[in-house]
């Protein structure tokens, strides 16, 4: 019988990056800072892998403070009424002939859901220094912010707007294998009942 394992998120060697259009004639690159994720796979099978990741929308990082705390306002991303940003799948394709994935899931953002394709690439499977085992995937993507209620913007000269509605999405993940899933669920069970009363 096939095991599940669980697999945890390397926040120290991930990052989660966007590039929008500025003015039409360049770009405003930005991280989100705050961020996990639950994924399980059958075995060390990706294609069976059953995902939710979740993002702090109040740790978004642009390089410019004022921008970022636009971000966060109700114009656009409205931490202080939504906590999270989340995503979940259970959907990958079988790779193409260059090794390339094809990811479907849900996005939610200001509470509003729908269905995305990413690409994922798998970068392949390691041990590092410590022994633990680990996995590399680069994913990328594009969506319209407008979908999500992402609406604001601002006309400048020419007819032109101060930043375009498409978001490219950039992202580099590290995986460890954390286990099998039973003991994984035992080992955190035990923890919880011993804690209780510390």
């Amino acid at each position: 019988m096939k095991k599940e394992t669980k697999w945890s998120i390397d926040q120290s060697h991930t990052e989660i990056a966007f590039r929008v259009r500025h003015m039409m004639i360049s770009h405003v690159n930005g991280t989100f800072k705050k961020f996990d994720a639950s994924i399980y796979t059958t075995e060390k099978d990706f294609t069976t892998a059953e995902i939710d990741i979740w993002i702090d929308p109040s740790s978004i990082s642009t390089g410019d403070e004022k921008r970022d705390e636009h971000l966060k306002g109700p114009e656009f991303l409205d931490v202080a009424n939504h906590k999270q940003i989340t995503f979940t799948s259970d959907t990958i394709g079988k790779p193409d002939a260059k090794g390339n994935h094809e990811l479907w899931g849900e996005l939610t953002i200001k509470g509003i859901s729908r269905n995305i394709k990413l690409d994922v690439r798998f970068g392949g499977l390691a041990k590092d220094h410590m022994g633990n085992e680990k996995a590399g995937f680069t994913v990328t993507g594009k969506l319209n912010r407008t979908d999500w209620g992402l609406t604001w913007n601002a006309a400048i000269e020419a007819g032109s707007v101060m930043i375009g509605e498409e978001v490219t999405i950039n992202c580099d993940v590290e995986l460890t294998n954390s286990g099998d899933k039973e003991a994984v669920m035992v080992l955190e069970g035990n923890f919880n009942k011993d804690s209780i009363g510390r």
